[in-house]
């Protein structure tokens, strides 16, 4: 029979939400306000709402071990940046604030197995078609 020891490790957060959060203080550090964390907008998600002065940024998030093949911002594909644009359609509906402008941003997190993670910004990653 299993039991449980109540100093048995817990598993690690998974990827994706560890660079999540790290990238939510990173977004904060630069001066952004969180409006939103993974909002469910029509069938989409948008993992981060915010604010930075009268800009609404819709944020995506990649998260990678290691960048050595492929940086992590390069999974943000055509077909994912449309989903992104149409969820923000549906939050850009809500608003009744004419005077804010939108763009969409990317938050690229690399979580290597030793060292310092490295968070990166990329403001006005793709447009608006």
């Amino acid at each position: 029979m299993f039991a449980w020891w109540p100093w048995r490790r817990r598993a690690p957060a998974p990827v994706g939400k560890r660079g999540e959060d790290l990238a939510v203080k990173h977004l904060k550090r630069a001066g952004y306000r969180i409006l939103e964390r993974n909002a469910k907008l029509g069938k989409f998600e948008i993992d981060v709402i915010a604010r930075e002065g009268d800009t609404v940024a819709f944020v995506e998030v990649k998260t990678r071990r290691s960048n050595a093949f492929l940086e992590p911002e390069a999974n943000v594909t055509p077909a994912k940046q449309d989903h992104i644009r149409r969820a923000a359609a549906v939050y850009i509906a809500r608003q009744d604030d004419p005077s804010l402008y939108y763009r969409y941003d990317v938050v690229s997190v690399v979580l290597p197995d030793a060292g310092k993670p490295q968070v990166t910004i990329l403001r006005d990653a793709f447009r608006a078609r």
